[in-house]
């Protein structure tokens, strides 16, 4: 009965999104606590407190980027865009445009990619986002960069990741060169 509950749960998420969640039905066939530990992941997936929408998908994609999984990217582009994050905000992420995201998005972008470098920078970075969002931006970004790195991770592991080349962002595709640095 669970194995029947979760297959209806994934194939309403990869209808919603446009996804083949088809490395989490060889979870589930595999072996059914394995699925309820790895569902316990997604209430990570959607902890958003304090921090404005746009910034918290900014965090969420260069933690999918750095993984390099051309379609978990494109999943957070699409929950990005159902989510009403601008297209141009999104292309700005996706290419390292700096000059074009909003002051927040900015913000978290550069802390995710401090973060990320274990750069020393993320300290004064951490500093600003708290005093921008609070304690629970703080963890939401915490959050969003952390698990977005878990899901391509793991398809890799089994042998289901893709490298991102093109994501499509509206009705135009982008060609991604690798994890979009700072311009």
């Amino acid at each position: 009965m669970l194995r029947w509950l979760f297959r209806k749960q994934i194939d309403a998420f990869d209808r919603t999104h446009g996804y083949d969640s088809a490395y989490v039905r060889e979870i589930l066939d595999a072996d059914l606590d394995a699925a309820l530990r790895f569902s316990k992941v997604m209430g990570l997936t959607k902890y958003r407190k304090g921090v404005a929408t746009d910034a918290w998908y900014a965090a969420k994609l260069v933690g999918t980027l750095t993984e390099d999984c051309g379609p978990c990217t494109q999943l957070v582009v699409t929950m990005a865009e159902h989510d009403g994050v601008p297209q141009a905000v999104i292309r700005a992420i996706l290419n390292g445009d700096t000059h074009a995201m909003p002051e927040n998005v900015l913000l978290a972008f550069r802390f995710a990619h401090a973060v990320l470098r274990h750069d020393a920078e993320a300290d004064a970075l951490r500093e600003r986002v708290v005093a921008t969002w609070g304690e629970k931006g703080l963890i939401s970004l915490g959050f969003a960069l952390t698990v977005a790195r878990f899901f391509p991770t793991l398809k890799y592991a089994l042998g289901h990741g893709k490298a991102c080349q093109r994501v499509k962002v509206g009705n135009a595709e982008i060609t991604i060169h690798g994890h979009p640095q700072m311009v």
